[in-house]
C-alpha cells in the first residue's frame, strides 16, 4: 500500500507528461499490429472473433509479463530498484491527475463562456457528435464521461493492483486498452471486439459497485445528499446499456439532483438511452468541478479501505 500512495503522489504531481513513454502507447501499438495483421488472415464473422480473442490473449500476457519481467529482473538486482520499477508502473495505471486535467479544461471554458473551444475539449473525452452541443450537453458529457472514468481510470486499476500489484494492475489497462480500441459495436469491431468489450466488462464488474458505494460514502463524508445519491443508484443503476457505468453516473446524478444521459448523437444518428436521475436542478457548469471531487473523494475512501484490509490481514 506504500507503493500505491507514493505512486498516487507522483500521478499528482506530474500526471501523465504527454511526451513520456507511457505503456498505454506501446499497447496500442501491438493492438493496431495483431488487428492490422489478424485480418489478413481472418476474414468471415467467427473468425474475426476468434482473431480478437486472440488479441485480447497476446496483448495482456504480454503486459503482464513485461512489467512482471522488469519487477523481477530490477529486483535481482537491488531490492530498492525493483521498488522503484514498480512505484513508477503503479503510477502509469492511475489517470486521475490526467482526467482531472481534462475535465478541468472543460469547466475553465465554460466558466469563460468559450462554448466553441468547450465542445472541442470533450470530443477529445467522448464519441458523441459535439459540434451541436449547448453548455448543458456539454456539461452533461463532461459529467457522464468524469463519472464512468472514476472507475475505468482511477479505481480499478487501484483495485488490481491492490490485489497483483503492478503486473496485475499493467494487465487491467490493457484490458481497458483494448475496450477503448476495438470494443464498438460497428462493422469494423463487432466480431474483432466482442471479446476485448466483454472482458472489459467483466474487468470492471466488482470495481464499478465499490466505486458507486465509496462514492456514497465521500457523499456523506462532506455533507453532499447521499442519501439521494443512494437512492438513485440503486433505483437507475441498470438503466446504463454499459453494466458498470451506471453505478458511479448515478450516484453523482442523484447527488446532484441532475437528470443525465437520455438521448444522445453518434455519428449523426440519434441514440435513445433512459435517463439517470431526477430533473431537480438546472444542470450546470459548475457541476463539473463537483464530479472531480468525487474522483479524488473515492480514490481515498478505496486506498483507505485497501489500507484497513492490508493491516488486518
Amino acid at each position: 500500500m506504500i507503493k500505491i500512495v507514493i505512486a498516487l503522489i507522483i500521478d499528482r504531481i506530474l500526471g501523465d507528461p504527454y511526451s513520456y513513454p507511457h505503456p498505454v502507447k506501446y499497447m496500442g501499438k501491438l493492438i493496431s499490429f495483431l488487428d492490422n495483421n489478424m485480418r489478413k488472415i481472418f476474414k468471415t464473422p467467427k473468425g474475426l472473433k476468434f482473431a480478437g480473442f486472440l488479441t485480447v490473449i497476446i496483448t495482456v500476457s504480454v503486459s503482464f509479463g513485461v512489467s512482471y519481467g522488469l519487477i523481477y529482473g530490477f529486483n535481482r538486482v537491488n531490492d530498492i530498484l525493483g521498488d522503484i520499477v514498480e512505484i513508477i508502473l503503479i503510477w502509469n495505471c492511475i489517470a486521475l491527475r490526467c482526467l482531472d486535467k481534462e475535465i478541468i479544461k472543460i469547466y475553465n471554458s465554460l466558466k469563460e463562456r468559450d462554448i466553441e473551444k468547450a465542445r472541442q475539449q470533450v470530443s477529445y473525452l467522448v464519441s458523441r457528435d459535439t459540434n451541436c452541443l449547448d453548455e448543458k450537453g456539454i456539461v452533461k458529457a463532461a459529467v457522464e464521461t468524469a463519472a464512468e472514468n472514476i472507475t475505468d481510470g482511477i479505481i480499478s486499476p487501484l483495485f488490481y493492483i491492490m490485489i497483483g500489484g503492478a503486473p496485475l494492475g499493467i494487465a487491467y489497462k490493457a484490458v481497458n486498452t483494448l475496450d477503448s480500441m476495438i470494443g464498438y459495436k460497428n462493422d469494423k469491431y463487432i466480431d474483432f471486439g466482442f471479446f476485448g468489450a466483454k472482458l472489459d466488462d467483466v474487468a470492471n464488474f466488482i470495481p464499478a459497485r465499490l466505486t458507486g458505494f465509496a462514492m456514497v460514502i465521500f457523499a456523506f463524508i462532506t455533507g453532499k445528499d447521499y442519501k439521494n445519491g443512494y437512492r438513485i443508484m440503486m433505483r437507475d443503476h441498470k438503466k446504463s446499456k454499459s453494466p458498470n457505468a451506471g453505478w458511479t453516473e448515478s450516484v453523482v446524478a442523484g447527488v446532484m439532483g441532475i437528470e443525465l444521459c437520455g438521448p444522445t448523437v453518434y455519428f449523426n444518428k440519434t441514440v435513445y438511452k433512459d435517463t439517470i436521475g431526477d430533473n431537480i436542478n438546472e444542470i450546470n457548469y459548475e457541476y463539473i468541478k463537483t464530479t472531480t471531487d468525487f474522483m479524488y473523494g473515492a480514490t481515498l475512501i478505496v486506498v483507505t479501505m485497501g489500507i484497513i484490509v492490508a493491516f488486518l490481514i
